[in-house]
């Protein structure tokens, strides 16, 4: 019997996958659950409409990615954080990726969660550092922080 994954089952399928499972499984677990429906004529070309509608949204949302990775990467973008430092231009603390996104959204309006940059340590000392931000699985843009003294 074929079915149209509802849900994922472990060892059986995955939501959204059409495939041929033993009729009484079916009947008896995975209708009864609700974890799959029939496949029918009506379910399939639903389950074709739905599959083109999130292609369509995920590659929007891709776009959007690489505008914004654009914006941020361009020339003159930087988020300006002050802090205290001493005569080695060492400063006294570190400086996380919470206080870079939150920066950045204060200075450029930007809303980037911090777990998405890519930040190995604290920043350290003043100067200019590139950050790793994920925008999305396939794009990556780096985030030029500048620190200076207060």
């Amino acid at each position: 019997m074929k079915v149209i994954f509802l849900q994922d089952v472990n060892g059986k399928g995955k939501k959204g996958e059409v495939k041929d499972v033993a009729v009484g499984y079916a009947q008896n677990f995975l209708l009864k659950k609700g974890l799959a429906v029939e496949a029918t004529a009506q379910s399939l070309s639903e389950l074709k409409g739905k599959t083109n509608a999130k292609e369509k949204e995920d590659a929007e949302v891709l776009e959007d990615a690489k505008k914004l990775r654009d914006v941020i990467e361009a020339e003159e973008f930087e988020v300006i954080i002050k802090s205290k430092a001493g005569e080695d231009s060492r400063l006294f603390g570190s400086i996380p990726s919470k206080q870079i996104a939150e920066a950045l959204e204060k200075q450029h309006g930007i809303k980037i969660d911090k777990r998405k940059m890519d930040l190995k340590q604290p920043i350290k000392a003043l100067g200019y550092t590139n950050v790793p931000t994920k925008l999305h699985k396939k794009v990556t843009a780096k985030l030029r922080v500048h620190v200076i003294t207060e």
